[in-house]
């Protein structure tokens, strides 16, 4: 069996992330910490908080709050 050259198997390993990323919401639990422990484990500790702010950008239920917390309140604009 050949071996895939390298490119195309960081092609490949990039269409697979994001097809986990799209994912993510619809994950188990268990499913999601395992693979966000396995890419810290690849990518270093500290990756740790930027790819957590990142995924819960990704998940229905997280993403819908840090919207909510982001959209200005009537106060917040001086009345």
């Amino acid at each position: 069996m050949d071996r895939i050259p390298h490119e195309t198997s960081d092609q490949l390993s990039r269409a697979l992330g994001e097809a986990v990323v799209r994912m993510w919401g619809n994950l188990p639990q268990d499913v999601q910490q395992e693979i966000f422990e396995g890419a810290i484990s690849f990518r270093g500790e500290a990756t740790r908080p930027q790819l957590a702010l990142f995924l819960h950008g990704k998940h229905p239920r997280t993403s819908a709050s840090m919207i909510a917390r982001a959209i200005l309140e009537p106060d917040s604009l001086g009345g």
